[in-house]
């Protein structure tokens, strides 16, 4: 357990911290007398630049306290209910975004009540249905074999119609034989569109039904991918296939796919989702869009995995991804991520999935280092399991923060009177959640280039001795790591508890929990104030989604320009980092965003990216 420190803790979340894991008023205040005893003059605040309305709709519960409301199915299964409804009706909030400032009293920056309620989520869910019973179940079924004949022969065919990159793991495809092999074909594909297509293999320490089980549950799908998958549904359950196992079983899937950057578009899709055991004991599961309207910016051909059972636990993975795509909205500084795989490719999707076997692995591990905390979590594995769980919502929490995607209940500024360097500032009314502390939350997140490898950045963030040079509330305070559960063979990969000592703050029952992850692909240092008796009560084995946390920290991505060489990164590629803060701003969920809020915001945003700047490019 951990005791009340009787030194001093301040922030070293870029949020001041109090017994609420909130922002007071006087707190605010003091947020920006920090920022602005800084040398950055106000004439270098930083403005919110406007961006498309969005929001999102998700609830995970009415409570804002730790210990309550854990033992009342009742409220649970309302709040996965309602949750379900809106994560199927993406549709009508876009629609209702699109009219403008949902009903807001302040065009500026106001946040309102929306327009819509349950009755309309239940009339737009049967509306979604009746779209999916339009398309017979007999073609559905024609289009799903049909795909899972394709994926198997793709998945075992090489040169010419796959070549490899230059490490020799990543295949990419040859457009011109596809359609000489494949002529029966992908359907009509409009002007504008591009193919993204790639292959990679790797063998994984997780059983190979075990895994069938995660992929074929959407949830589970969408949790353990959640750094790439930000929605999933499934509209409809076509087939549960065989009473003893997944094989046969085919669903369609409303999924939206995103990259932790708030300068690179979502994209969504609707698609079939089909699983079989071949004669060999190979499992197969594909995905493939049904649809070819001229709206569709994305589709499915057929992609997926197989799975394949190897000795001690292991399994053999072959990943296919092969898109149709309308990328025109991406800046082409972010171009070579997009072209290289990295960003939606068979690659991600094969680090990430190497990553989270790994930190399902580590949640069993005994060998912690042994102190106080330790002992609990190597005694206690519901207390790690709830620890590294809430490391994982986190991870959740901060990207919805950042791409903006329609299941999230976060609203994007509009006419706020600033525009500058591609900031995103969206708000969120935070009543039935007990993730997140009772207020109005405010998200603000951009990305930039740094000419600096990733794994340099990586190293910078996450060394406790140099936080503060970036981190201007850590006050010059010591960080102390209290504990840490190892998440993976990187040693970047941990879940930390942090404690921040510091002569000047009034805060003393206060830590901080870290979340640091990296694969080739990408890295994320994600962190966010908590109180020692909640933090006791999850080491404890208690429910992590009822301890209210508002993440902020940095997702780090290769710009796309380096190579791959043996899992390792040669050349001088770069950087490109995306800087993301939540702030409870106020205790009254409706309250009005100031321009005053906004430029302060904007004003911690700009002193954090200008040390990191500077303590990179010209720190010894």
């Amino acid at each position: 357990m951990i005791e009340n420190d009787p030194g001093n803790i301040p922030s070293s979340s870029g949020l001041p911290l109090g017994q609420s894991s909130s922002m007071s008023e006087s707190e605010f205040n003091i947020l920006l007398e920090a920022i602005e005893s800084e040398t950055i003059s106000k004439n270098d605040i930083m403005q919110v630049n406007l961006e498309d309305d969005e929001i999102d709709s998700k609830s995970d519960g009415n409570s804002n306290q730790v210990d309550n409301d854990q033992n009342n199915p009742d409220n649970q299964d309302e709040r996965d209910e309602n949750s379900l409804l809106r994560a199927e009706n993406d549709k009508l909030r876009a629609e209702a975004i699109n009219n403008g400032c949902l009903n807001c009293g302040d065009r500026r920056f106001g946040l309102g009540k929306t327009s819509y309620n349950e009755q309309q989520l239940r009339l737009e869910n049967a509306r979604l249905k009746e779209e999916v019973d339009r398309i017979s179940k007999p073609y559905i079924i024609k289009v799903a074999m049909a795909a899972m004949e394709e994926l198997l022969e793709m998945a075992q065919m090489g040169e010419p119609l796959w070549f490899p990159s230059i490490d020799g793991a990543t295949n990419f495809l040859n457009e011109e034989e596809y359609e000489r092999r494949f002529s029966r074909g992908s359907g009509p594909m409009r002007q504008g569109i591009k193919i993204e297509a790639s292959r990679e293999t790797i063998v994984v320490i997780v059983n190979h039904i075990n895994l069938v089980e995660i992929l074929m549950d959407t949830n589970q799908w969408a949790s353990f991918f959640s750094s790439i998958v930000s929605t999933a549904l499934t509209v409809n359950m076509l087939s549960n296939g065989l009473a003893e196992n997944l094989n046969g079983a085919m669903k369609m899937i409303y999924a939206e796919f995103q990259v932790p950057s708030p300068q690179i578009p979502t994209r969504d899709c609707y698609f079939v989702r089909y699983c079989k055991r071949t004669a060999n004991g190979t499992w197969a599961i594909v995905d493939v869009s049904l649809d070819h309207t001229p709206t569709t910016r994305c589709r499915k051909r057929p992609s997926g995995c197989l799975i394949k059972e190897m000795p001690n636990g292991y399994s053999k993975v072959t990943w296919i991804e092969h898109i149709e795509v309308d990328d025109t909205l991406i800046k082409n500084i972010y171009m070579p991520l997009i072209n290289s795989g990295l960003a939606f490719g068979a690659k991600r999707w094969i680090a990430t999935l190497d990553r989270q076997c790994e930190r399902l692995a580590s949640a069993m591990a005994t060998d912690l280092p042994q102190n106080d905390i330790c002992h609990t979590l190597s005694t206690n594995k519901e207390g790690r399991k709830s620890m590294l769980k809430l490391g994982e919502r986190m991870v959740i929490s901060y990207c919805s923060g950042v791409s903006a995607t329609t299941t999230h209940q976060w609203t994007t500024l509009m006419e706020s009177g600033y525009d500058i360097n591609d900031v995103r500032v969206m708000i969120r009314q935070s009543i039935d959640d007990p993730g997140r502390p009772y207020g109005t939350v405010v998200s603000a997140s951009t990305s930039f280039w740094l000419p600096i490898p990733p794994k340099i950045v990586f190293d910078f963030l996450r060394d406790n001795n140099k936080r503060g040079k970036w981190d201007i509330l850590s006050d010059g305070g010591d960080i102390q790591e209290v504990a840490q559960i190892a998440n993976g063979r990187e040693i970047g990969n941990r879940f930390s508890i942090l404690r921040v000592n510091s002569l000047h703050s009034v805060q003393s029952n206060m830590l901080i929990l870290q979340q640091s992850s990296t694969d080739p692909t990408g890295s994320f240092i994600i962190y966010a104030p908590i109180d020692v008796h909640a933090t006791n009560v999850v080491l404890c084995g208690g429910h992590p989604d009822y301890v209210p946390l508002l993440p902020s920290g940095f997702a780090i991505l290769p710009d796309g320009t380096s190579d791959f060489i043996d899992g390792g990164v040669v050349g001088s590629g770069g950087s490109l980092l995306t800087v993301a803060f939540q702030i409870l701003i106020d205790n009254v969920p409706t309250a009005n965003l100031s321009p005053q809020s906004v430029a302060t915001i904007n004003n911690l945003m700009s002193c954090t990216i200008n040390k990191i700047k500077v303590a990179l490019l010209f720190d010894d």
